[in-house]
């Protein structure tokens, strides 16, 4: 499972992001790679989830994969509910 973190600038909530996401991954026991990008790299990524903010996620999108678009980088609840989702979906 390949997931790409995207923010404006592929630094701060980006990098934020990857560490939250990789801590609810791991206690969920899914194997993953994860890496941030900036906004303007996001198009010649591949990946199979992109999750950024509400914002950011308007701003892009994919030609494969799915996008999960975050209201609040620190809801870690519904951070978790809508990965999980996600990868849920992918997999069925």
């Amino acid at each position: 499972m390949k997931i790409t973190v995207v923010c404006g600038n592929g630094l701060g909530s980006s990098l934020m992001m990857e560490i939250m996401i990789k801590k609810i991954l791991d206690a969920e026991k899914i194997e993953y790679e994860i890496d941030h990008v900036d906004l303007s790299s996001v198009q010649g990524t591949h990946s199979d989830i992109f999750i950024g903010t509400r914002d950011i996620t308007t701003q892009f999108s994919v030609k494969s994969g799915m996008v999960v678009s975050l209201n609040n980088v620190v809801d870690q609840v519904a951070m978790k509910e809508k990965i999980l989702a996600a990868i849920k979906q992918l997999e069925s």
